[in-house]
């Protein structure tokens, strides 16, 4: 009878512990008030038609860790708040070294905040779409084989984000797309191979504006069908959270990761880093490879890291720059100065530096405060009203470089179950289900189909926006300036097509409390610079708070 008792209780014990790993946190609800309430919001492009993905399941990306995360308490996840909220990768090194924090731990307080705020129905960002399901069992191995003498500037055991455009080979990688939700790659992404060397940790993979925003026209940034509407931490459902690299910009403003990686055509970094708060790098096409990343345009693409100070970026910069055969536009770096990375900053920076800036941007009153704050510390401002920029064409060039380019990526790139090869066939695919497809339309990629534009004509589109973007940037490559200061991504495209680097800080907020960052404009390969002032101006001002709902 003993015997007996002992079996059940052990039978009760395992259907309880099957039970808990099978709690779903992660449910679908009722959200037409919430679509019906924004069909009022004053942006036509924040109209939402849905928030809720209709493809993606949370609760089957949690599953692997459904065990460790039930041993992970409320009292515990409150206690490493202080030891990891907006610290930068030294602090977390430090903290690590001290025994005060592990990776492991590092890793679960990140799966167990994203699963608290996603699961909630208030608070939810839609900024996850898919999970390293080894990426626990990998930070416990960071945890046994640590080094005693490993420097605080590494990226060792450090949890990163990637937007679901960059290919990994144990994770699906969709561009937001239906027609890919069952992509995955046999390779990953050069840059990939670059952080795993580095000893960083893919936590996961975050959302995007379907196909990095060059797919339906006039839609909400940070839509895509897999992942559904990504919001903005700092006015959930108020704000944009610019694109098309939204769901980096979300995840790393929330504190979801250490960092994120983001991609750019023309503003997709810049503009998520600044509507929320971080530091986005956008380097010069070529410094770091595009193998293996889902494409626009092979003359203006480029990943490059969103984070939350400028320290952090440039140790993710440092450790992804790298010659990729596969890649010709990286032959630049052969061009890249000696002393690329031997950092030298300091507050006084500033002093001396010859700083344009852009005078019709002075009605901005953050923008204005800020040059006087720079002019204040030894900054030798000069004012800038260059004519209009001419983007004729600019349109015309990303559709046809798509037409050419993302065939490549499906057809080299892909995983074997991709059967859809070109653009055409996406539309395609799309049309059998417009409302759950696409639910905005899909113009850009019907534009793509239709596109008829010659090699020769691309070759003239190219040349001639360069030199467009150069010649409204002249005061840089003329040395008049050593950097000229926008705002957000307002001139993003013309550094795109010049092949200029950019850089975001955060500069403020406005009134309404949405944030704004502080742009830095260089000239080719100057990243090195770009870096040192944005470090000098992060220390300067110290604008980012953490969002007030997401502390």
């Amino acid at each position: 009878m003993k015997h007996l008792y002992y079996f059940f209780a052990l039978v009760l014990f395992i259907g309880c512990k099957e039970k808990v790993q099978k709690i779903e946190y992660f449910k679908s609800y009722n959200e037409d008030s919430e679509v019906l309430a924004q069909q009022d919001h004053e942006n036509p492009r924040m109209k939402f038609k849905l928030i809720q993905s209709k493809y993606l399941d949370l609760n089957k990306e949690f599953e692997p860790f459904q065990a460790d995360l039930e041993s992970f308490s409320e009292d515990e996840y409150i206690a490493l708040k202080p030891l990891i909220l907006e610290q930068d990768i030294p602090s977390l090194q430090e903290n690590i070294k001290a025994g005060k924090l592990s990776y492991e731990k590092l890793t679960l307080f990140y799966l167990y905040r994203i699963r608290k705020f996603e699961s909630d129905s208030t608070k939810h960002l839609n900024a996850i779409i898919s999970l390293n399901p080894n990426v626990l069992k990998e930070a416990r191995a960071m945890d046994k084989s640590r080094e005693s003498g490993l420097s605080q500037f590494s990226l060792y055991g450090m949890p990163i984000l990637l937007k679901d455009n960059v290919n990994t080979k144990n994770m699906l990688t969709t561009a937001g797309a239906v027609a890919l939700k069952n992509n995955l790659p046999k390779e990953d992404a050069h840059i990939v191979k670059r952080l795993k060397e580095s000893g960083a940790l893919i936590l996961g993979k975050v959302n995007l504006s379907e196909w990095a925003y060059f797919f339906c026209n006039g839609c909400p940034l940070g839509y895509s069908a897999i992942g559904g509407q990504t919001l903005n931490p700092y006015g959930r459902k108020v704000f944009e959270t610019g694109g098309s690299s939204s769901g980096s910009g979300v995840a790393v403003a929330s504190n979801y990761a250490v960092a994120a990686i983001g991609t750019e055509t023309a503003g997709s970094i810049t503009s998520p880093s600044s509507k929320n708060s971080l530091v986005g790098l956008k380097p010069t096409t070529g410094v770091l490879s595009r193998t293996g990343i889902i494409p626009i345009s092979n003359f203006l693409d480029t990943p490059g890291p969103m984070t939350k100070n400028v320290i952090d970026n440039a140790l993710l910069f440092k450790v992804m720059v790298h010659k990729d055969r596969e890649d010709l536009s990286t032959e630049i770096l052969n061009d890249l100065p000696m002393d690329y990375f031997n950092y030298t900053w300091d507050s006084a920076y500033f002093k001396n530096k010859k700083i344009g800036i852009l005078s019709d941007l002075l009605e901005d009153p953050i923008y204005k405060k800020t040059i006087e704050d720079i002019e204040e510390v030894g900054g030798d401002m000069l004012n800038l009203s260059p004519e209009s920029m001419d983007y004729n064409g600019f349109s015309n060039l990303l559709t046809t470089e798509m037409k050419y380019d993302l065939p490549k990526y499906l057809q080299s790139h892909s995983g074997d179950s991709v059967t859809i090869k070109y653009v055409k066939e996406v539309v395609s695919f799309n049309r059998k289900d417009s409302l759950k497809r696409a639910p905005y339309g899909q113009q850009l990629f019907e534009g793509i189909a239709k596109d008829t534009t010659s090699i020769q004509k691309l070759t003239e589109l190219k040349e001639k926006l360069k030199e467009n973007g150069i010649k409204y940037l002249e005061a840089l490559e003329t040395g008049k300036v050593d950097v000229i200061l926008s705002i957000d991504n307002y001139h993003s495209a013309v550094a795109a097509v010049a092949h200029y680097p950019t850089i975001t800080v955060p500069m403020g907020y406005k009134s309404s409390g949405e944030p704004t960052g502080l742009t830095f404009i260089g000239k080719s390969l100057s990243e090195k610079q770009l870096l040192e002032f944005a470090y000098a101006f992060e220390k300067l001002i110290k604008a980012r708070k953490i969002p007030v709902d997401y502390q």
